[in-house]
């Protein structure tokens, strides 16, 4: 359309231009997104696991350097904003649009995806180990929501309690349990009950999240998979860490310790010899070395802290004895010496310095730290926000909230 503000010669030269182009034949045909329907096909469903695998680590990875934050793993040390908040402890709806959305998008992939394998793979669908890491992803999905944000919401529906999201991961747990143990998956049957033991956990049943923590080995670990490919793919942490200095591990609790091998970092010095700073100029950069490439893993099940959720357990039946004995088998497996608590609350006390090393920029920690300042253990989160509120985009776009 020619705009009032055209000149007439340009408006006459278009015209000659598309008369002299008429004669000739630039037809382009644009193939356009792939058809939903062509999803519905047994040779699509590798790809679409892959694709929840893929959303999956795309929010956990994005998220981890901010969670650090929230949960005190790391010191702010660059000028984002957003970042400064999650430090500070004071998280707005507009901070949380990205990681909100993506948290969300890999629940609903690998909830939305079982649906359509179901019709696609039919008698198939039980049989497949395909089946089996789809509800694995489902579970670990809605525990990383359950775990960081204050409220539930499925698929624009109304506010519930943030607890939904483990109820449905202990159900997708018990359903990726049952098809990878029938079809002698044991890793994905491992990494099944590690997910369930936690979220039992959380949901209050200690006996059961211990039944299904004593089943799985201490050298167990199943991944969240990440990539050098593209920067989708990246691990955000490393990329804040190793291409910028965003985040520092100086200022936190281990930032005292050197030799732990479960909260490795280094410093780094100028060319002058000097402790470098952060990207703001002014912190000291101490560089976290858990993750030293932007391929880098990130533990989703660790057989080391289903030993510490036994030892839990154990603690809140007073048995100390017990939960000691649990709590120095995951220090051995590290090659750390023994400790000696000699009183629950002692223990208690231990248990959480244990559980913030073997979880260390997992994601994990601030779950840890919400439940202990509801019980009065820990005062950490006292004056600063506990949880990742419903993005500003999600309030706006759901008739369903307030």
């Amino acid at each position: 359309m020619t705009s009032r503000f055209t000149p007439r010669w340009y408006a006459g030269a278009t015209l000659l231009g598309a008369l002299l182009l008429g004669a000739c034949d630039f037809t382009v045909t644009n193939p356009g997104p792939v058809q939903d329907s062509q999803l519905n096909t047994p040779s699509a469903m590798p790809a679409l696991v892959n694709g929840m695998s893929g959303d999956l680590s795309f929010a956990l990875g994005n998220y981890i350097d901010r969670g650090a934050l929230f949960a005190g793993e790391l010191t702010h040390s660059g000028n984002f904003a957003a970042e400064g908040h999650f430090y500070r402890g004071t998280v707005t709806s507009d901070d949380v649009i990205g990681d909100w959305g993506r948290m969300q998008t890999a629940r609903f992939s690998a909830e939305d995806g079982l649906r359509r394998m179901q019709q696609v793979l039919g008698s198939g669908f039980e049989t497949s180990p395909l089946t089996a890491r789809a509800y694995l992803y489902g579970g670990f999905a809605n525990r990383f929501l359950g775990e960081n944000v204050c409220t539930g919401v499925i698929d624009g529906g109304p506010a519930q309690s943030d607890s939904v999201y483990f109820v449905r991961a202990e159900s997708l747990f018990t359903r990726a349990y049952t098809i990878a143990t029938a079809l002698k998956v044991d890793s994905l049957a491992k990494a099944a009950l590690a997910g369930r033991a936690t979220v039992r956990a959380w949901q209050g049943n200690w006996t059961g999240a211990a039944a299904d923590a004593a089943q799985v080995p201490t050298a167990f670990a199943y991944n969240a998979i990440f990539s050098t490919n593209t920067p989708r793919e990246n691990n955000d942490l490393a990329v804040q860490t190793i291409s910028r200095r965003e985040t520092t591990v100086w200022g936190t609790p281990w930032d005292s310790t050197r030799s732990d091998p479960r909260t490795p970092w280094d410093t780094v010095k100028t060319t002058a010899g000097k402790v470098q700073t952060g990207q703001d100029g002014k912190t000291p950069f101490f560089r976290q070395k858990k993750y030293t490439s932007l391929g880098s893993l990130v533990p989703l099940a660790k057989g080391t802290e289903m030993l510490l959720l036994r030892a839990e357990e154990r603690l809140r039946a007073n048995d100390l004895p017990t939960a000691v004995t649990l709590i120095n088998q995951e220090r051995a497996f590290y090659k750390l010496p023994a400790v000696a608590p000699t009183t629950v609350d002692a223990a208690y006390t231990q248990l959480e310095a244990e559980r913030g090393a073997v979880l260390w920029l997992e994601g994990r920690r601030l779950w840890d730290l919400r439940r202990w300042f509801v019980e009065g253990k820990n005062d950490f989160l006292a004056n600063r926000d506990k949880c990742v509120p419903i993005s500003s985009t999600e309030l706006g776009s759901n008739p369903n909230l307030n």
